[in-house]
Order: structure tokens, then sequence, then C-alpha cells
């Protein structure tokens, strides 16, 4: 009789194992049966709140660089990455065991492939911040913003290629939502004087460097979303570090080449004496340049690791009318409605992504609390016979 009552136990744990795999595919990550509850919510809070925090305050200086007197496209492109000693200590941090959860397949590959993993997105993300360096000292704020949009539906595609990415009903209504958010950025009047003294070739380059970034960042996203099913294997807080520093590093190395081979490193000092608010000034906006984009980059993979990138790319997006809004108390910019009505547009979007998301949690949870009555019933039936 007890091996009677241990058959049915284990196909339904089968069954459990079954559907959550499928969420896994559909880029719904879940950290494990019974445990998405406070702890993966205050986890998701925490990593959107990084990627809001860092990409708005890394956004914001990049732009006071360019501002106060910064003009070297190598240098802002350097900064983001090489701030990932600060990442270091949290090698040190000791997470409990409910936090994260193994892969069932626990095959590693060789060290070769991680090696090709991280120098590959590496040299991606090398090229992709290079690229957004251009577009934010050529272009306006919002034209800026309205391309950086363009993101989310390139994520959506490679989700669907790449990650087999499900669209419902709410997650729909959000992406389009987000996207309406940003474009009504272009559609407010830019009075900066620099936007005016920018020329026709400037612009038409600003304009295609910002656009294949983020062509370049939204496959980025997808394929870091892939390399953690298919090759990293291991939901540890540990895989995710590795994976941040070790392609910063790479990139770090190759924008440090680009700096000293396109010369630009000969008017450092120079650009430095010329900062129009001083030279710690100068040194201060850089170095909080580097630690906002790795807080933003430490919420984003985490928010892959834990979800989808899909996901973090909304998060992304979200923050993108943020940046206009806030430039209006540090650099006077002139608020109007459309502003105000990109805020709350990027907020519904964000809320209704999240719906779909608790939809998902309560659609788990009742299938255990089913699962876990067949079980019982079924035991009590042997029981009793």
């Amino acid at each position: 009789m007890g091996k009677a009552r241990e058959v049915p136990l284990q196909i339904m744990d089968h069954e459990v194992k079954e559907e959550n795999s499928g969420e896994l595919d559909a880029g719904h990550r879940s950290s494990a049966p019974g445990i998405r509850g406070h702890i993966w919510w205050i986890k998701m809070g925490i990593y959107s709140f990084f990627v809001l925090s860092g990409q708005t305050t890394a956004t914001l200086l990049g732009r006071l660089y360019f501002e106060e007197g910064g003009n070297s496209k190598w240098m802002s492109a350097f900064v983001q990455f090489a701030g990932f000693p600060l990442l270091l200590p949290f090698y040190c941090i000791s997470l409990p065991k409910n936090f994260t959860t193994d892969s069932i397949d626990t095959d590693r590959p060789p060290a070769v492939t991680f090696a090709f993993l991280y120098v590959s997105l590496g040299i991606i993300m090398a090229g992709i911040c290079l690229l957004y360096s251009y577009g934010t000292s050529y272009l306006p704020v919002s034209t800026f913003s309205l391309i950086c949009a363009s993101q989310l539906g390139f994520n959506s595609l490679f989700s669907f290629f790449l990650n087999s990415q499900k669209f419902t009903f709410f997650i729909t209504n959000s992406l389009i939502l987000l996207t309406i958010s940003s474009a009504l950025l272009v559609f407010q009047p830019d009075d900066s004087s620099d936007s005016k003294k920018i020329s026709k070739g400037k612009y038409i380059t600003g304009f295609l460097c910002t656009l294949f970034a983020s062509a370049g960042y939204a496959l980025l996203l997808s394929l870091t979303q892939l390399a953690f099913k298919k090759i990293i294997k291991r939901n540890t807080m540990r895989a995710m570090l590795d994976l941040i520093i070790y392609q910063n590093i790479v990139a770090t190395c190759l924008t440090l080449v680009g700096l000293f081979a396109s010369g630009d490193w000969k008017v450092l000092s120079k650009e430095m004496e010329e900062y129009e608010l001083g030279k710690v000034s100068y040194l201060m906006t850089l170095i909080w340049i580097a630690a906002g984009w790795d807080v933003f980059t430490l919420g984003a993979v985490g928010l892959i690791f834990d979800v989808s990138s899909l996901f973090s790319n909304v998060i992304s997006t979200l923050g993108l009318p943020i940046v206009p809004v806030l430039a209006v108390f540090f650099f006077h910019d002139k608020m109007d409605g459309l502003k105000v009505v990109a805020m709350l547009l990027a907020i519904w979007g964000f809320v209704s992504f999240m719906y779909q998301h608790y939809l998902d949690d309560s659609k788990s949870k009742a299938k255990r609390a089913n699962a876990t009555q067949a079980s019982q019933a079924s035991t009590s039936e042997e029981v009793q016979i």
C-alpha cells in the first residue's frame, strides 16, 4: 500500500514540474513551486527600482557631461562599463536558499563556451553604448527618448523568436501604452540652444546610431535570457554577477582601446580644465555615471534572470518619460501637458504588465492547490481501501 500511495504523488509532482517548465519557456519565470510569493515580488520591486533609478541618474548625468563641456564619445561609452569593480562586494553576499533556485539541468558547458559567451556579449555591449553616446550628443532629449522606445518593439520581435514569448491581451496593451508614452515626447518642443546648433548630417547620424543601438540592445536582452536558459543553467546570484562583470570587462577593454586609438585621450586633460563645473565635478560626473549604469545593469539582468527580457525592457521603457520630467527640475526644461500624459500612460502600461504577472501567479497557485487536493484525496481513498 505504501508503494501505491507514492505513485499518484509522483505523477502529480511530474505534472506540476511540466507546468512550471512551460512557464519558463514562455518567458514568465518564477522562482519555484510555492516560492513565488512575497520574496519574489520584493525582488521584482528592488530590481525595478535599480533599473529606473540607475537609468535615470546615468542618462541625466550623461546629458550634463555633454552640456557642460564634455565631448568624447569614447569616454562616454567607457564609463558605462568601467564601474564594474563596484559590483565585486556582491560576491560576498550569502543569499538564503529560497531566494534563488538551481535549474533542473545541472550539466554545465565547458569553460570555452562561457568565454565565448562573455566576449560576444561584451563586444555587442561596447558597440551599443558607443552608438548611444553618439545619439546622446547629436539628438535632442525628446527625439532620443522616442527612438529608444523602439527597442521595446525590437525586443518583442526577438523575444517571440528566441525566447518563445507568449503575448496576452494585457502584455500587448502594456507594450502599446509604453510605446505611445515615449512617442508623445517627440511632440514636445525642444528649446535647448544646443539642438539648434546641430547640423543635418549630425542629426541623421545621431538618429541612425540610436536606432541601431536600440535594436542591438533589444537583441542583447533576448540573447541574455537565452544564455541563462541554454548555457548558464544556474539561477544563482554568482551566475548573474559573473555574466555582468565578465562582459563588462570585455566592453571596458574595447572602449579603452578605442579611446586611445581615436586620440580622444590626448584632449581629456584639456576637457577637464575647460569643464564649466570644474575639475572635481568633471570627475564626479563620470564616476556617478559609471555607478548609475552599474545599478541599472544589475537590475536589468536581475529581471531577465527571474522574469524575462521583455519584462526587463518594459521597466526600462517605463523610465524613458521620467527623464524629461526630472529634466524640468535639474535642467530647468519646460513642463507641459504632454510630459504629464506620457508619464500617466507609462504607469498605466506598467500596471497592465504587472497585472498579467499577477494573473499568472494566481493561476499557478490554483493549479498547485488543485494538485495538492487531488493528491490528498487519492491518498485518503487508498487508506480507506
